[in-house]
C-alpha cells in the first residue's frame, strides 16, 4: 500500500456565498487535501498545527478516514489558523474579511518517523521555508514531490519559493499565479519557463474551466464537469490536489500517461466538493458516487473524430 505525507493547513473556515454561511467550520488545505486522498486505499499522514481549541470531534472525523494525526501539532493554549471569506455572486471571485494565523505563525514541521520514506510528499500552500523543511527530513527521496503555492509567497518570498521549487517534480498553480511566476501571459510559454525552473510536470488549475498538466513538449486538458449547482468553491482546488496525489499514491506510477489519469481523478473529486459548504460532501461521499462521475467524465472528454 503507498504512503503520503500531507503538509498543510488544518484550519477553521467561515463562509459566506449567495447560497448561505456558516460558523467557524473544518477546513484548512490538509483537510480538504487528506479527505479526497482518503478515497483511495492509501496510508496517509498529515502534518500540520492546531491549537486547543480545534474540537477533537473534528480531528476524529479525519481520523474515522484512516489519515494518521500523529504529525498534528497541538499547542496548548493555542488558537487554530482561521480564515473567513465572502464570494460574489459569480463564484469565482472573493473577498478575504479575515486571515488569523495563530498556531501557524510559529509552526515547524515534524515528520513522523514512520512517513518519512512516503512514496508521495503533497506540500500545501504555506511558507516556502515551512515545505523545505519537509524535504530536508525526508530519509528517501519521494516518488513524486507535488508543491501547491499562491501569489502572496510569490510576493514576498520570492527567492525561498524558487529555492523550493528546484527540488519538487510537480507545481500545481492557478492561471493567475503562472503568468505571476514567470511574467508569460501564454500558459503554455508559463509552463516552459517553469519546467526550467525544476519541475517536470506543471498543473495550472483554471478553476470551472479545468486544469493544464504539461510535460517537456507534452500539453493534457481535462475540463471541469459541468455541474448544474455550485454552492461553495471552498477547498475545490485542494480537493482537486487530494484526488491527483492518493491516485498516484495508489497506484504507484509517476508517468505522464498516469499524470493525465490523475488529474482527471483529481477533477472528479473537485466537482463533489463545491457542492456543500466546506467539508460536508466530502466526509458523507461514497464511492458508488464518484466511479458514476467519473464515467460521467469519460462521456464528456471520449469521443472519436472522422478524418476526411
Amino acid at each position: 500500500m503507498g504512503k503520503l505525507l500531507i503538509v498543510g493547513t488544518v484550519a477553521f473556515d467561515e463562509i459566506e456565498t449567495p447560497f448561505g454561511k456558516t460558523d467557524k467550520i473544518l477546513g484548512g488545505a490538509a483537510t480538504f487535501i487528506g479527505l479526497a486522498a482518503a478515497q483511495f486505499k492509501i496510508e496517509s499522514a498529515i502534518v500540520s498545527v492546531v491549537g486547543d481549541d480545534m474540537p477533537l470531534e473534528y480531528l476524529e472525523v479525519l481520523k474515522d478516514k484512516d489519515i494518521d494525526l500523529s504529525g498534528l501539532e497541538i499547542v496548548k493554549g493555542g488558537k487554530t489558523f482561521y480564515w473567513k471569506g465572502k464570494y460574489h455572486n459569480d463564484l469565482n471571485s472573493r473577498d478575504t474579511l479575515v486571515t488569523e494565523l495563530n498556531t501557524l505563525a510559529d509552526f515547524s514541521p515534524k515528520v513522523p518517523e514512520n512517513f518519512k520514506d512516503a512514496d508521495v510528499v503533497m506540500l500545501g500552500n504555506l511558507h516556502p521555508n515551512i515545505q523545505m523543511s519537509v524535504i530536508d527530513q525526508m530519509t528517501e527521496r519521494p516518488k513524486l514531490i507535488v508543491l501547491d503555492t499562491m501569489n502572496f509567497w510569490m510576493n514576498n518570498t520570492l527567492e525561498e519559493l524558487i529555492d523550493v521549487i528546484k527540488r519538487i517534480d510537480v507545481l500545481t498553480i492557478n492561471d493567475e499565479e503562472a503568468r505571476q511566476l514567470t511574467g508569460e501571459y501564454s500558459l503554455v510559454k508559463a509552463a516552459a519557463k517553469i519546467h526550467t525552473m525544476g519541475p517536470e510536470y506543471i498543473v495550472i488549475k483554471k478553476g470551472e474551466h479545468g486544469a493544464l498538466l504539461f510535460h517537456e513538449s507534452s500539453i493534457f486538458f481535462a475540463p471541469a464537469l459541468p455541474l448544474e449547482e455550485v454552492f461553495d468553491p471552498t477547498g475545490a482546488g485542494d480537493t482537486f490536489a487530494g484526488g491527483f496525489v492518493g491516485y498516484l499514491t495508489a497506484t504507484k506510477n509517476v508517468s505522464f500517461s498516469n499524470l493525465r489519469n490523475a488529474v482527471i481523478h483529481g477533477s472528479n473529486l473537485a466537482s463533489f466538493c463545491v457542492e456543500r459548504f466546506g467539508t460536508e460532501r466530502m466526509l458523507s461521499l461514497k464511492k458508488g458516487e464518484v466511479d458514476k462521475r467519473l464515467h460521467q467524465f469519460k462521456e464528456l472528454t471520449q469521443f472519436d473524430i472522422e478524418l476526411q
